[in-house]
């Protein structure tokens, strides 16, 4: 089976059937492929216009519109172009076509883009139509549409052929019109919040601001080796030391080389901000408005489907220390206990399989995950998360164990992850020289300590609140996608023969 018929599932002769007549339009009318076409309006333009106009009725207007093919009835007398907007019925006849227009419809396949002129009118069924008076081949398809443009039934084809998915399936072309319609939310969101949008470098000499594998590669000229970044977070930071402004954020691409699964993707899109004079409460605050006002955009309400479950996204969020949540969840009070042998014992005994060398926190935060984290259906930010894993946020008083943190769960997954920033230079760099120490451990020798970064705090930082929201799966669940890869344009896949 060739890469064609894969594609549309119809035999390569349908090729060659449109390729013969691509020859004979070349003929008939030069070029099959203009440059330009002027069009009077969109298809949703025209809908609404007449969206009054009685059936069996036909106006005096000519209009001039656009669009591709989909679907054809009696020999091209009756056919449905659509543009990006939305479908219009084109009709054809002796009575109102002129005979060139006329001779143009049996070269005409489903998939090829015309230009059509006439006069609007509504049929005696109510179907808004344009009578053509004249037709012009725009773009000529090679490729038949899928067999009967249902769409396509393969996933990994949709992934491999997105423009044949949005080109046949509404509701992707619907669920990545709404992406735009969020990222364009987010970010007039934070500019009406007063944050100042800028933009960091995706390559990085040094990679860090986050723990997870890079993607690497050379630069020539300067004879470097230098990695995707896997986070915006050091260079957002020093944005804020130089003063330019009190509150910055970034819609960035972040890559890490890491696995894939229905939430994760080698690259994805992030929000990252930091909000000088403000704490982590202050960034909760934050994101219920954020994500309120992005539901009430895609959905009207605050309330909204995701597969079989109904989300709020309602204001307050449910707010739990870590801590606590297991506490509730399994009964282990890892407060009550002041060694990291204590943690380890505690958690083996209650049957969870911990490594030798885990600290308390790390021990808290596996059984967070393994317990608690299934169970956050609707939106909550769980707080006070142990030191050992949160290197860059401020201690909470009185238990310099946790800190400052919180991430804000829906759907049992982690949607973002904020702090109140760590600013004192001195702890800054004993953490970030553990955080190194941990990773050359680890056998991750190409990590290094980012020593521009940790000159930039001792210049001084001011206090800040600091967030990192996925946009991804935040767009997964504003349009009930079941996997990350329905809501990237053109997401990471394997190659073909794999």
């Amino acid at each position: 089976m060739n890469d064609k018929t894969e594609t549309t599932g119809l035999s390569s002769d349908a090729t060659e059937v449109r390729a013969q007549k691509l020859n004979l339009l070349r003929e008939q009318i030069g070029d099959v492929y203009p440059a330009h076409f002027h069009r009077t309006m969109t298809n949703a333009e025209l809908t609404a216009k007449y969206e009054g106009l009685e059936p069996d009725t036909e106006t005096q207007d000519v209009v001039t519109v656009a669009g591709r093919v989909y679907s054809s009835r009696n020999s091209g007398m009756f056919m449905d172009i659509h543009d990006a907007s939305g479908k219009i019925q084109i009709f054809s006849h002796k009575d109102v076509t002129s005979e060139e227009a006329r001779g143009l419809l049996p070269m005409i396949d489903i998939g090829d883009i015309i230009g059509v002129t006439g006069v609007v009118r509504r049929t005696k069924r109510g179907e808004l139509t344009i009578n053509a008076q004249t037709i012009t081949m725009l773009t000529k398809s090679l490729l038949p549409m899928p067999e009967k443009w249902h769409g396509l039934s393969d996933i990994e084809l949709r992934y491999r052929k997105r423009h044949l998915d949005i080109m046949t399936n509404e509701e992707s072309k619907l669920r990545f019109q709404q992406r735009s319609k969020i990222v364009s939310g987010i970010r007039r969101f934070m500019e009406n919040d007063g944050f100042m949008e800028v933009e960091t470098p995706m390559l990085h000499s040094v990679y860090g601001g986050a723990t997870a594998e890079p993607f690497k590669t050379h630069h020539n000229t300067l004879k470097l080796d230098m990695y995707l970044r896997i986070a915006p977070e050091l260079y957002l930071k020093r944005t804020l030391v130089s003063g330019l402004t009190d509150k910055v954020f970034e819609i960035n691409r972040n890559f890490r080389n890491e696995g894939v699964s229905t939430r994760h993707n080698p690259e994805f899109t992030m929000m990252e901000c930091y909000w000088a004079y403000a704490d982590y409460e202050d960034v909760m605050d934050l994101v219920e408005r954020m994500f309120s006002e992005l539901a009430m955009a895609i959905h009207g309400s605050t309330e909204f489907a995701y597969g079989d479950k109904q989300i709020s996204f309602k204001g307050p969020f449910r707010r739990v220390p870590m801590p606590d949540a297991v506490k509730e969840a399994t009964g282990i009070d890892f407060l009550a206990m002041k060694t990291d042998e204590e943690a380890r014992a505690a958690a083996k005994a209650a049957g969870f399989e911990v490594e030798k060398d885990w600290t308390w926190g790390e021990c808290l935060a596996f059984v967070f995950e393994e317990k608690v984290e299934p169970t956050l259906i609707q939106p909550a930010h769980v707080t006070h998360f142990p030191k050992d894993i949160s290197p860059f946020a401020k201690e909470v008083p009185g238990e310099p164990r946790l800190v400052e943190r919180f991430e804000t769960y829906c759907n049992t997954w982690e949607l973002g992850n904020a702090f109140s920033e760590l600013n004192d230079p001195e702890e800054q760099r004993a953490r970030m020289v553990e955080q190194l120490e941990q990773a050359h451990a680890r056998g991750e020798k190409a990590k290094q300590l980012d020593d521009e970064f940790l000159d930039a705090i001792d210049q001084g930082m001011p206090p800040a609140g600091g967030l990192g929201i996925g946009v991804d799966r935040l767009i997964m669940l504003l349009t009930n996608a079941p996997s990350i890869r329905d809501v990237i344009l053109f997401p990471a896949r394997r190659h073909k023969a794999d």
